[in-house]
């Protein structure tokens, strides 16, 4: 995404048209779009084609920029999940683990980055009720490798809203909605994760459509995206409007949730009835 911006920032101060760029690659309007986008791989030779178009002569600079781009197209640590992963949810964990602060609405699961290994297995075979075991492992396994890089070092700022359903809807049997709801009380102790719950008592709010996600960068060129999900696929949004319309729902949310310093008495008293 931050090379294809800045490919879209050289074009236009090179004066040139997507068409102009496309003539130059004998390629048309639209793959140059894709490419600025991040929809498509960036290919070497078509990089290289396009900074000598837009004036870029210095070896030093097409060298470190073509750098880049090998290391963009580098498959992640994901790749070797990719048996069970949706190509559309690969965006997903590539900004998960790119993003400098995550913020999330949950209705109904403990939030994927939170979630214990057994409470997992339980929504996921939920939601697919005729997939192979195998296959549900697999994608166990790769959905607690992606709560890694909460403890890594730089780790983003996980802030995550869920509703009050989320606690009481039992995901497996009692001893994982236990383990789950001990599991969530350590993870409120930690510096980097802010968690709300939204109590019934809160009345309707402005995101009764779904669950759905922010992302954050600290790099410019990167815009805040959201993302929100169906049985089917994903989109992603990053429309500054579009994200604005998100970024006030959830707001208005955690005003209305309780405060993140009473979240885990509540899930205390939880556990407790369990």
């Amino acid at each position: 995404m931050v090379l294809g911006k800045r490919l879209q920032d050289l074009r236009e101060k090179a004066g040139l048209s997507f068409e102009q760029a496309g003539r130059a690659l004998d390629v048309t309007h639209a793959t140059i779009r894709r490419m600025e986008k991040a929809e498509v791989g960036l290919k070497i030779p078509y990089v290289e084609k396009l900074l000598s178009t837009y004036g870029i002569t210095s070896s030093e600079e097409v060298s470190g920029f073509l750098a880049l781009c090998r290391e963009a197209n580098r498959p992640g640590w994901w790749h070797n999940f990719r048996d069970v992963l949706p190509e559309w949810f690969s965006a997903f964990v590539s900004l998960e683990g790119e993003a400098s602060v995550i913020r999330e609405y949950e209705p109904h699961y403990v939030p994927g980055l939170l979630q214990t290994t057994d409470y997992a297995r339980s929504v996921l075979r939920a939601g697919q009720p005729n997939a192979p075991a195998e296959e549900i492992e697999r994608q166990t396994v790769l959905r607690i490798e992606r709560q890694v890089l909460l403890r890594r070092e730089q780790a983003p700022l996980l802030w995550a809203v869920i509703d009050e359903t989320v606690l009481r809807r039992q995901i497996g049997s009692r001893a994982v909605m236990r383990e789950q709801l001990g599991a969530l009380i350590e993870a409120t102790e930690r510096p980097n994760v802010r968690l709300q719950v939204l109590p019934f008592s809160t009345g309707p709010h402005p995101a009764m459509y779904g669950p759905f996600h922010i992302f954050r960068f600290q790099i410019k060129e990167i815009p805040d995206i959201a993302y929100t999900e169906s049985l089917v696929g994903g989109a992603y949004f990053d429309n500054r409007d579009d994200v604005s319309t998100f970024l006030e729902a959830l707001d208005r949310m955690c005003a209305q949730a309780a405060p993140a310093q009473s979240t885990k008495a509540i899930l205390d008293g939880m556990r407790k009835e369990i």
